[in-house]
């Protein structure tokens, strides 16, 4: 199945590209920004040392490209380009090792990343990237607090050892854990899983995506680092339609709306559904101030059951 259909995203995306207002934070490698298909998109690095790619060979400027593509690519690419209308802050962590080396990066730098996106003013924060180890770490778990506290969504890959454990990451009750699902709706079998990643998770496209190569023509990724924005985008696209939600209310629409069974797995992201919940919420509070049964459709977002592409 095409990775847009498989977590319903193609409705919500003819809906728009995401607001000019509300910005992405991309904590991964560095991105190659002069790829002709993100020339149209707000891509702005926060580290302007390594911001952009020093080599487009190297492993960090594929993967963090790639990534954006999924993100931010302009609407007609060989890319998913879930919200290229959102401006995207990109904080690299990972450095360019060189053709075939690892991207790597310490629980400081991603921490530093984090924080940094946020007080640049990004609402949620992809972070493409898993963290080793069953022991806490100071650094991260403050600044996912901070997160917390300023409202800020953090989406995180749940990373592909294939093991029945979490991390730091994906552990803190305000991260929503991805996890890569295979075209055929199943569960890939590197992605990490948990009681943490099942209960206050998401799947997502993990395998079989379409994406930017720096320098070159597209590639098929796989993993769960390419699950995560798939999330991340579509979070983007929902706040962008309901600018007045906050983000608990856009966490717990996404969360609410995957029918099946919370396990060590979890379940695939609805995007439509999730739309539906924010849409019902709102009317709900439109007739609760108006004290009417009739909502002000010309203030409302459009329902998703009555004119939007994928839904009859």
């Amino acid at each position: 199945m095409d990775p847009l259909r498989l977590v319903r995203l193609p409705a919500l995306m003819a809906l728009g590209e995401g607001s000019p207002k509300l910005t992405i934070g991309l904590v991964d490698g560095p991105v190659a920004v002069d790829h002709p298909d993100l020339a149209a998109a707000a891509v702005r690095p926060l580290d302007v040392r390594r911001g952009a790619c020093a080599d487009a060979g190297s492993a960090a400027c594929r993967h963090a490209t790639s990534v954006a593509g999924i993100l931010a690519a302009r609407r007609g690419a060989d890319a998913p380009a879930i919200a290229p209308g959102c401006p995207l802050l990109v904080r690299p962590i990972f450095l360019e090792p060189g053709p075939g080396g690892a991207p790597r990066a310490t629980p400081a730098e991603l921490a530093a990343g984090i924080a940094e996106c946020v007080d640049a003013g990004a609402r949620i924060v992809n972070i493409s990237a898993a963290v080793d180890g069953a022991g806490a770490d100071a650094g991260l778990c403050a600044v996912l607090d901070y997160c917390l506290g300023r409202g800020v969504l953090v989406v995180a890959a749940a990373g592909n050892q294939g093991r029945l454990a979490g991390s730091v990451v994906t552990r803190h009750r305000w991260v929503l854990p991805v996890v890569g699902y295979s075209p055929a709706g199943r569960v890939l079998a590197e992605s990490n899983l948990g009681a943490s990643i099942g209960r206050r998770g998401l799947g997502a496209p993990g395998a079989g995506v379409r994406s930017l190569t720096p320098g070159g023509p597209s590639a098929v990724l796989a993993g769960t680092s390419v699950a995560a924005p798939f999330v991340a985008g579509a979070a983007a696209l929902l706040w962008s339609a309901f600018p007045g939600a906050s983000a608990a209310e856009i966490k717990h629409a996404m969360l609410a709306s995957p029918g099946g069974r919370r396990t060590v797995a979890p379940p695939l992201l609805d995007a439509e559904a999730a739309y539906q919940q924010l849409w019902n919420r709102q009317r709900r509070q439109h007739n609760d101030r108006k004290g009417s049964h009739v909502v002000d459709r010309a203030r409302a977002p459009a329902d998703p059951s009555a004119g939007v592409p994928g839904r009859g």
